[in-house]
């Protein structure tokens, strides 16, 4: 049964690869120019006048945005765990495929844990959304904060290791 599912897929390879490239690049792309442009400038901004209410505003306004913006991101990332097996099932891959193997040690040791902590932030327990709507202030400093020191951190983990999986699947160097 299942040869003969990884037979009828693998007639469709090249589609199901286009759906992962696709999903991989919004996951990617999606929210760095905003990330880049947008919150960065803000946050200094804020660094530097940490009790203006004016640029307060705008630095909570622009961080939920991003969160709205993230919503590409977060859909594609399980597009990508659900085809990323897929090919690698269907193109007959195994473990003796060394770039293949560091590319998924990547995926699970870097991407699916910050991807899990950046989901919770941005929707669940740290939406900043519910603590604004539930009128709780502190909550809501605090989510942000909580937030943006990920975005801090992880932002350069993901840029870097992105950059490493986007050669070791183009390359394939060994």
């Amino acid at each position: 049964m299942l040869e003969s599912i990884r037979m009828f897929l693998g007639e469709y390879y090249l589609q199901l690869k286009f759906i992962h490239l696709t999903a991989v690049m919004v996951w990617v792309w999606s929210t760095s120019v905003a990330y880049a442009f947008y919150l960065v400038p803000v946050f200094k901004a804020w660094r530097r006048y940490p009790a203006d209410q004016e640029i307060i505003r705008f630095r909570n306004w622009t961080m939920e945005r991003f969160d709205e913006g993230a919503s590409y991101e977060h859909i594609s990332f399980p597009v990508i765990l659900i085809t990323g097996p897929l090919l690698f099932w269907v193109g007959g891959f195994n473990a003796h495929v060394g770039w293949m193997m560091l590319k998924l040690l990547i995926v699970a040791g870097i991407f699916i844990p910050i991807e899990v902590t950046d989901y919770y932030l941005a929707h669940f327990g740290g939406a900043k959304h519910r603590y604004r709507k539930a009128g709780d202030a502190v909550g809501y400093e605090r989510a942000v904060q909580h937030h943006w020191w990920f975005l801090l951190l992880s932002s350069p983990a993901i840029m870097v290791s992105a950059m490493i999986v986007l050669y070791l699947a183009i390359t394939k160097p060994f």
